[in-house]
């Protein structure tokens, strides 16, 4: 008689559906529902690992639109969870039964009780999110707003937010790690330096640093090396923190920033870095902006190129599908950003008047990164929640993670890439090998 009631019948629709799951899944975990009680998702669960469902409306509301946005907007709303281990390592678990064959949609369809479920497809739960740029997931072909929105949308969270999880340097791109077992903060530093030894960087020269950060670059770059350096970047948090600490360092007579778009820039400069940039230019722009830098690099000038790109597809059609994943990017984390191939990237500036003279794959390097900025926000999660809220911050985890696993397993790359003007003589403004580059006076 007990099961005449909504809830109990809900309930019991819930363990049906998640036990027929269980049996093509096998997952090492178990499900929590809203009343306490488990239901193992695999032969051999463990127990300290479970999702949880915070109620029955959750389940409706993922019946009836079974999307990967659905379920990352209750994730962050806190309706559905991962406890026991992070959602790092829930991916992981989720990747190797995969790739063992284990599930299949198909599988999933066959047999599902329907017609059992049906108390559920009437619970209701909103997945309403206050944090979504709106229509961002169209591409950025189809976006009305602008660069600078785009990127104030992402960097302008705040400085004391991005504080939680980057190094002293608050250096948000990918890290060098000459050996996997190094500190964030030693890989980081490692990573300036090889920026500038690629960019061979000599005492009194002039140095621009486009979408410059926080500003750890151009400070570590007129430090070290002794050069004149110039930063532009979009974001207000950012140029603030910079201009901060170019007169904290007094370097003020040797590095400037500006809250400037670099296509309004003029002049020359001997050497140019572009990092973690060109994600933001769009594909469709890159002639204009490998343009641009070009008429700003002096005849003998370097240019590295540091960005983020996609496996190339066998069929080049597909390469600019949308997945959900990346819809969900630039819905809640970068609107407006677009992941080129590395091939293409390399023809535009071919195609743009530079020699490319050296370009490599740095894809493991982000994927430890990628890792350990989640770990680092994960153990100060509560004040990421302080500071910007349990969705925000849920939001942030659950993009760490994903990439993490888009990195180590592949799917997504990253690359430096430096060149040079293009030109018919048999000098080059470049040593004849890469040995400087590792050598201890390099």
């Amino acid at each position: 008689m007990a099961l005449n009631r909504p809830d109990d019948r809900r309930l019991q629709a819930a363990r049906q559906i998640f036990q027929h799951c269980a049996e093509i899944t096998d997952l090492p975990l178990s499900l929590k529902l809203w009343d306490g009680s488990t239901v193992p998702l695999g032969k051999a669960p463990d127990e300290g690992r479970y999702i949880s469902i915070s109620g029955p409306g959750v389940l409706g509301s993922l019946l009836r639109r079974p999307s990967l946005d659905n379920l990352f907007r209750h994730y962050a709303k806190g309706h559905v969870g991962l406890h026991g281990c992070d959602l790092v390592e829930g991916l992981e678990i989720a990747r190797r039964v995969k790739k063992q064959g284990k599930i299949k949609l198909s599988d999933l369809r066959r047999g599902f009780p329907w017609r059992q479920a049906l108390p559920l497809l009437l619970a209701r739960e909103s997945a309403d999110v206050g944090h979504e740029l709106k229509g961002a997931d169209e591409g950025r072909e189809h976006a009305k707003r602008s660069d600078k929105e785009f990127i104030q949308f992402h960097y302008d969270a705040s400085n004391t937010f991005y504080e939680l999880f980057l190094d002293p340097e608050m250096l948000y791109s990918c890290a060098y790690f000459t050996d996997w077992g190094n500190s964030l903060e030693q890989a980081q530093r490692d990573k300036l330096d090889i920026i500038c030894r690629k960019l061979r960087l000599r005492k009194g020269e002039s140095f621009l640093d486009i979408g410059s950060g926080w500003g750890a670059l151009i400070c570590y770059a007129a430090k070290n090396y002794g050069v004149k350096a110039q930063g532009v970047t979009l974001s207000q948090a950012q140029y603030d923190f910079a201009k901060e600490k170019i007169d904290k360092l007094g370097l003020g007579d040797r590095v400037s920033v500006e809250l400037r778009d670099y296509r309004s820039l003029d002049g020359t400069f001997d050497k140019i870095a572009s990092i973690g940039m060109y994600e933001h230019v769009g594909i469709e722009n890159y002639p204009e902006y490998f343009g641009k830098i070009r008429s700003l690099l002096s005849a003998d000038g370097v240019f590295l190129n540091h960005g983020i790109t996609r496996r190339a597809k066998r069929n080049v059609k597909n390469f600019g599908h949308l997945s959900p994943g990346k819809k969900i990017i630039l819905k809640y984390i970068f609107p407006g950003s677009e992941l080129d191939h590395i091939g293409h990237t390399i023809q535009v500036m071919e195609s743009s008047g530079f020699e490319v003279q050296d370009v490599e794959n740095l894809r493991l390097h982000y994927g430890r990164t990628c890792r350990l900025w989640h770990q680092r926000l994960l153990a100060r999660e509560d004040e990421a929640v302080a500071q910007i809220g349990p969705e925000k911050t849920r939001m942030w985890l659950a993009y760490l993670a994903g990439v993490t696993g888009a990195f180590e397993q592949g799917p997504l790359r990253i690359y430096q890439t430096v060149a040079t003007k293009q030109r018919a003589s048999s000098s080059s403004p470049l040593p004849p090998t890469r040995s400087d580059l590792y050598s201890e006076t390099g």
